[in-house]
């Protein structure tokens, strides 16, 4: 019997759509499931602005009648007018090791990419760099944390088999926190604040950060606008983001500069991992799995980060450097043994040299990959 592949338009198929990873990843002890109530708003059009100015597809496979894997088509026509592409995306894929459903999905996506006049398929990559983006090909073995996909090792295997080559790798650093900050870290610390004339600011309550949400978010659209699929915050975005990410937030892992002016100028945000809450909870957070994410939370030893940055015409000036010895002193304060930075593009060499002077090293790498579909 032939694979089937069906577009999904029913609520039926949309949940078989969502809950389908938690059946392939049964007993894969490092996926981390989503968050189910935040996918049921991802995955509406109704409900996520970025299906505004995209075009998306989202596709269920079947062998020999059962669900067999999933996968979703993205073309950011925004992002592709802005930077000149003809890109099409797929992203969100799941299957079992089976090469047979795995390119029955692939192929209806390129089949759909060259409909709408498509030049190159690339992938794994969602609406922005914010969604979960390329496959993981070293690290397997090591925990995945929220928001970063945890696929098995066959999946990239798979991909390369269909002539897929690599279009850039995101890595990962893992930084040790010292039990004493080192000497060297303070005197940096020191230098910077005293040759510039900025404030450090950290904060003990959530309220204390509804006054920089916009402003922080906005440096983010200055400062990543350049940086691959990166997509801005629009107004209602960052007010979206926000109610989704501020209740997980512990403001001490909060760190912002400003000038004179009070202008934000820098800031870096980390989260102590969630994870094993998440993984507790089964993804559904309602009504008790809120409290297992909250007694997780306080119980890691793990900081993930996952944003930062540095006005463009403050850099150089070693903020990076007040911020990261601010964040291991706070880390430290409170029993965190090593920070997880993230993904970073490869080609990112600013944001790398700061991990590596904090002593990082690269512990993950995630690839995205592309294939022409010109004939």
């Amino acid at each position: 019997m032939p694979i089937e592949i069906k577009e999904v338009k029913s609520k039926k198929q949309l949940t078989d759509f969502i809950y389908l990873p938690s059946i392939i990843h049964k007993g894969h002890k490092n996926w981390v499931p989503p968050i189910y109530m935040d996918d049921r708003v991802f995955f509406n059009a109704k409900k996520n602005k970025s299906f505004s100015y995209c075009d998306t597809i989202l596709a269920l496979a079947y062998k020999d009648g059962k669900l067999a894997g999933r996968i979703m088509g993205i073309i950011n026509c925004r992002y592709n007018k802005i930077h000149n592409e003809n890109d099409a995306r797929f992203c969100f894929m799941e299957t079992w090791e089976d090469a047979e459903v795995f390119n029955a999905l692939i192929s209806f996506i390129i089949s759909w990419s060259k409909e709408k006049g498509m030049k190159n398929l690339v992938g794994p990559l969602g609406f922005s760099d914010k969604d979960p983006q390329g496959f993981l090909i070293e690290g397997l073995n090591e925990p995945i944390v929220i928001a970063a996909n945890g696929n098995f090792e066959y999946m990239p295997r798979l991909l390369e088999k269909m002539d897929f080559e690599k279009k850039v790798d995101c890595v990962v650093y893992k930084v040790n926190i010292p039990e004493v900050i080192p000497p060297v870290y303070s005197s940096a610390f020191e230098r910077v604040m005293n040759r510039n004339n900025v404030i450090i600011h950290e904060f003990t309550k959530r309220s204390q950060l509804k006054p920089y949400i916009r402003p922080i978010l906005t440096l983010v659209n200055e400062t990543f606008k350049d940086i691959y699929a990166f997509a801005p915050f629009e107004l209602r975005e960052m007010d979206d983001f926000a109610n989704r990410y501020l209740l997980l937030m512990d403001p001490k892992f909060i760190k912002m500069i400003t000038n004179k002016e009070n202008e934000v100028i820098a800031f870096v945000i980390g989260m102590p991992d969630i994870s094993q809450g998440i993984i507790a909870s089964k993804g559904r957070i309602i009504p008790f799995g809120i409290f297992q994410i909250f007694r997780a939370q306080k119980r890691t030893k793990q900081l993930n980060l996952l944003l930062g940055g540095i006005k463009k015409e403050y850099r150089g000036l070693g903020l990076d450097i007040a911020m990261g010895v601010t964040m291991l002193k706070s880390a430290k304060e409170h029993g965190i043994q090593f920070i997880d930075s993230h993904l970073e593009l490869e080609t990112n060499l600013m944001m790398r040299a700061e991990m590596e002077f904090l002593g990082g090293t690269v512990y993950k790498r995630y690839r995205i990959y592309q294939k022409s579909l010109i004939n």
